[in-house]
């Protein structure tokens, strides 16, 4: 498989190294000073793009790519807001593909499921509140992370007490506390942290008076989520449309 890289940082360099590893062809690799490689034939060639930038960035490189008829698996978070309709429409309507997901990790989808799971079994025991917290590294603009969004939907998708999800506080590298973690009875708070190098820890706490009950995934390092990445954009290269990890992952 050809695949283009967009992204040249940490977790592109590892994603590199994985495709390579698997049998795949890097043929393009786009970053901030070479723009202008998303008008080449190399691109262009690419059966697959796999993009990891900024909430900034993300919408505009999709658009580029679909204009060369190249399909996208991107992790980057924080554009669905104000650009999701259009990504999908694009892909339902236009015949565009883009393979979206807040986390890659193999291990993250596991505990995705076991967190629906388990948030469907607790919609029969109101006396306990839940709450997420998550940690991950300084250089992390976002903040909640798009994994703990994602988990706090599959929540409020669970859970027929809670309407919707709030963010908490955010603690700042410096150890500054702002935001605050009071929360309706009717709302899921996901409280941040930013620290050091933490690749991310998702953390989801039900407690009640007599007892609590907590589930956590703790990421060792990058590696996973760039595993996940290529494990997509293999899927990516015989499917269309607007897909993600359930697809991807069936359980």
């Amino acid at each position: 498989m050809k695949i283009a890289l967009i992204g040249y940082g940490k977790m592109g360099r590892m994603i590199e190294q994985i495709a390579v590893a698997r049998g795949h062809q890097i043929v393009s690799i786009i970053d901030i000073d070479n723009q202008q490689d998303f008008e080449s034939d190399a691109f262009a060639s690419a059966d697959v793009a796999i993009e990891f930038t900024s909430p900034t960035a993300a919408y505009g490189n999709y658009l580029k790519a679909f204009a060369k008829n190249v399909k996208v698996v991107s992790g980057s978070t924080g554009w669905m807001a104000e650009h999701g309709d259009e990504v999908r429409r694009l892909c339902n309507e236009e015949g565009k593909t883009l393979f979206w997901a807040s986390n890659f990790s193999i291990g993250v989808a596991i505990f995705s499921a076991v967190n629906r799971y388990l948030a469907h079994i607790m919609d029969g025991f109101p006396q306990y509140d839940v709450e997420m917290e998550e940690v991950h590294h300084v250089h992390k603009l976002d903040a909640p992370s798009g994994t703990a969004i994602t988990l706090a939907e599959e929540l409020v998708s669970n859970l027929g007490r809670k309407d919707k999800w709030v963010k908490g506080t955010l603690q700042a590298p410096d150890g500054e506390v702002s935001g605050c973690a009071d929360h309706a009875a009717d709302e899921v708070v996901v409280n941040s942290i930013r620290r050091g190098e933490v690749p991310g820890i998702h953390s989801i706490r039900y407690d009640s008076e007599a007892d609590s009950i907590t589930i956590t995934h703790d990421a060792h390092s990058r590696k996973g989520f760039a595993l996940g990445a290529v494990l997509a954009a293999e899927y990516t290269a015989e499917h269309t449309g607007l897909l993600t990890t359930t697809d991807l992952f069936k359980f």
